[in-house]
């Protein structure tokens, strides 16, 4: 009978840690959600919307006049022409350098985290804050924040295809932590434009985490899967 360090020691961590992710994620979206049904926690993602402003003009942010410029230019790194520039870029890559099985992956990811982000949308369909004037142009319902979650989808995808392959554990831990900051900009320009609930944020980075570690983990699975079954044959074989 195999002891208890036998069995932890089968244990793979960073799958277990992928696994936490995607339940931790689903419960916060389940939590932002009920925020977003009724009035509970309502009151916090007004005043933060409100501590982003001047006090004196709602209509102007806070910081140096140079910030809502700034911010709109950060925001667009979660805006659907660039994330589907970037996925674009690296699919081709992938694909050129016969690299199949990443390309799809990181196609499948993207483009099913796009389709949940649309029907989370419509099923929660909760209106745009209008407590501040908006800083930037939108046109779709607020929660979860397609920005945010498709950022999270996207730059957590590409952060851990990129760790996969690094040589280094410095290396790796670079790009995840790229991956987290830009997923967290994003996220944070939203609520400074005054176009989501700061609620609607943490909603889609929930989700889009969530999504981004399940497909993670189906890929892990497939490749042992694949593993396995060219060990069996070889074992056949001889």
């Amino acid at each position: 009978m195999p002891s208890l360090r036998d069995i932890a020691g089968k244990i793979e961590f960073t799958l277990l840690a992928a696994a936490i992710a995607v339940a931790g994620g689903i419960y916060g979206f389940v939590e932002m959600a009920e925020v977003a049904r009724g009035e509970e926690g309502h009151a916090l993602d007004t005043a933060i919307l409100l501590a982003l402003r001047d006090p004196a003009d709602p209509s102007r942010g806070l910081g140096p006049f140079w910030m809502p410029d700034a911010v709109r230019d950060i925001t667009a790194l979660g805006s659907g022409a660039v994330l589907v520039m970037i996925i674009a870029a690296v699919v081709i890559y992938l694909a050129l350098a016969r690299q199949t099985a990443a390309a799809l992956f990181v196609l499948v990811s993207v483009a099913g985290g796009q389709m949940l982000s649309s029907m989370l949308k419509i099923g929660i369909d909760r209106p745009r804050p209008e407590i501040v004037p908006h800083l930037t142009e939108v046109h779709t319902l607020s929660f979860p924040s397609g920005h945010a979650m498709l950022s999270a989808v996207t730059y957590l995808t590409l952060g851990a295809l990129a760790a996969r392959i690094a040589p280094s554990r410095a290396l790796k831990v670079y790009f995840i932590l790229l991956a987290v900051l830009a997923t967290l900009l994003v996220g944070v320009s939203r609520v400074y434009l005054g176009v989501h609930w700061p609620s609607d944020v943490v909603a889609g980075w929930c989700a889009g985490a969530a999504w981004a570690m399940l497909c993670w983990l189906v890929a892990q699975w497939l490749l042992r899967r694949r593993a396995s079954d060219g060990r069996i044959e070889a074992a056949v074989g001889k």
